[in-house]
């Protein structure tokens, strides 16, 4: 990574209602530099033990439901994310586990039950499960609102969801059991800011507060589009507009690239700000995220062909709360 300078920010702070007021440079150039390489690794790890299920719970309408109820909570963008990615790893896990058991046998309390009849268990506690990873990524982001019982609750009912408060403690202990505890899983939003964190430090007339505005507004696109996005650049990776379910596969690992994902989003938001010359801004990526200059070019193309012309708009979410709920019950059977 460059040298870092530190540079006195004091304006920064989100155009979002949902964002507090951010002050960048609040760290040393050496803590700053240290984070970076944490944030990496912790990427680069979850790419090498990948599930080959990845993804199947980021459905767009599936991500809108989350960011939906975080919002109703009146929590910050941030834990949205979290949520999303915790859900993910949980399910995953979660289903391949009963799976297993229903094969084997190894679990007496799932041995006498039939693979239908546990998916059916599943659907019926699935929002559940949904509101538990809102609840613990609210508490992983503690420095903003927490979420308890009574909040989810309420919001649960609201919706027509009858549950009690022992449901949500038992839960909440289920997914975090699942996980081994194991809940401060990456975010594209954390790598976001922390690349702005670092394109601050490094160069003192990068506006990083009016380019992390854009940003939050480009990866909420991103993140809620990302199916017909990442379609988009498997065909153009590969040269062909019929992918084979082998080069899907492969293609996995790009995907779930939240380093990938921040540099696009951050390519997109530079290229509409237009503050300096596009190539340094790639330029700059790439040196402080290792990702190829070719690669944050031609992903950031990509999103702005999928978002033109409507770049300057909040990105409305096309469900209402109750619509997105009806959804989700009905996921799993999908």
């Amino acid at each position: 990574m460059n040298k870092v300078v530190v540079v006195n920010t004091e304006e920064s702070q989100s155009c979002s209602k949902n964002t507090p007021e951010l002050s960048f440079s609040a760290v040393t150039p050496e803590m700053l530099e240290e984070f970076l390489v944490d944030v990496a690794k912790e990427n680069e790890n979850n790419l090498l033990n990948l599930s080959q299920h990845a993804g199947c719970f980021k459905k767009t309408t599936l991500i809108e439901f989350v960011f939906l109820l975080c919002e109703q909570l009146g929590l910050h963008q941030v834990t949205g994310y979290q949520a999303v990615e915790l859900l993910e790893r949980f399910m995953i896990r979660y289903i391949e586990k009963l799976y297993s058991s229903t094969c084997t046998g190894s679990d007496k309390s799932t041995e006498k039950l039939g693979w239908e009849q546990l998916q059916d268990i599943i659907q019926e506690h699935f929002v559940l499960r949904i509101m538990s990873c809102v609840q613990i990524a609210s508490k992983i982001s503690f420095h903003y609102q927490i979420v308890n019982i009574s909040m989810a609750l309420k919001v649960l009912q609201s919706l027509g969801c009858s549950y009690k408060k022992e449901d949500f403690l038992e839960s909440e202990l289920l997914v975090l059991e699942t996980l081994n505890f194991q809940v401060n899983v990456p975010s594209p939003f954390t790598h976001t800011e922390v690349l702005l964190e670092v394109m601050g430090y490094n160069d003192p007339s990068v506006p990083v507060k009016y380019l992390h505005c854009i940003s939050l507004k480009v990866l909420k696109f991103v993140y809620l589009m990302r199916n017909t996005i990442y379609e988009n650049l498997l065909k153009i990776a590969i040269e062909n507009s019929t992918p084979s379910e082998l080069q899907r596969a492969k293609f996995l690992t790009v995907k779930e690239d939240c380093m990938l994902l921040a540099v696009g989003v951050i390519g997109t938001s530079a290229f509409i700000l237009n503050y300096t010359p596009w190539f340094k801004v790639v330029q700059q990526l790439a040196s402080i995220s290792g990702v190829t200059e070719e690669s944050i070019s031609e992903f950031s193309q990509i999103i702005l062909n999928n978002i033109f012309p409507g770049l300057f708009c909040d990105f409305a979410m096309r469900l209402p709360l109750k619509a997105a709920l009806d959804y989700c019950h009905t996921f799993i059977q999908d």
